[in-house]
Parts: structure tokens; sequence; C-alpha cells
């Protein structure tokens, strides 16, 4: 499914809807398209890919403080590659065990696929010898609302 980018009025990343959220936004005219790509099926009306808002939504709740962590959040981090192998990932890993004290933070999770989070077990990652290939870090909004 596709996903079409929100900017605000002053073109700052806001978030991330779908391709039929983004025409209802464009219906209600509180968005206008930015960027669009033309549509392969039927090829008469181009989809959008960016919307800017026409009016300025105030986001100073997100100053001072990063998204929330998410499962989804993490995979979005870190490009859906495993941080063990760098191959695809459809879950996520705690660097330090749940069972050991390690909580769902983004300092502590990463992008792991089904092989080397199995092979990983219940095990920090030296002791697995399986180094990361990348430390993971708390990402900031726009990292998460581009496409």
């Amino acid at each position: 499914m596709s996903v079409v980018l929100v900017l605000n009025a002053d073109f700052g990343p806001l978030h991330r809807v779908s391709v039929r959220h983004a025409i209802r936004m464009l219906f209600r005219e509180v968005a206008v398209v930015e960027e669009a790509r033309p549509d392969a099926r039927m090829g008469v009306f181009p989809i959008p890919t960016v919307v800017r808002l026409v009016s300025y939504v105030v986001t100073r709740w997100r100053h001072g403080r990063g998204p929330g962590w998410s499962r989804g959040g993490v995979l979005t981090r870190d490009g859906r590659r495993c941080a063990y192998c760098g191959g695809a990932a459809s879950t996520i890993d705690h660097v330090l065990p749940r069972s050991r004290g390690g909580g769902n933070t983004w300092l502590n999770t990463v992008a792991a696929c089904g092989r080397c989070n199995q092979r990983k077990g219940d095990r920090t990652p030296a002791e697995a010898r399986m180094p990361l290939r990348w430390a993971p870090t708390a990402p900031g909004w726009a990292a998460l609302a581009a496409p």
C-alpha cells in the first residue's frame, strides 16, 4: 500500500497517511498536492506522493521530545534491514533481553530477521557472537515521517 507524506504549511514533515486519506484531505481542501506520480492502472488521475496542509498546524509538543517508541518505528528507523545480517527484517530484537531488564526503548531495540532473532535468543549480541552492524539511535520526527 502506498503512503503519502504530509507536510505542514511551512513545508516541515508531519507524518504519513494512506493514499485514500490523502485524497480525502484534498477533497476537503485542507491540503494541496506538492508531488504526484501517474497512476499506472487508470492513467487518468495522478496519485499524490506528498501533500502540504493549507493551514499551519502547531506542533510545539514535538519539540524537546522525540517520537514515542513503537515496533513499526524501529522497523522504519532501521529501513526494515536486519541489524545483524543486513537481510530483510520483519521483527524487532532487544539488544539487552527483556528478561534481563532491557526495555522497549529506541536504544535497546533493533530490527531483525526471524532467523537472527531466533539465533540470538535470550543473549546479548556479545554472548551470541553476533555484532550489530549499526548502533541503535533515537530518531527525530523527520526521520520517521520521511517516505
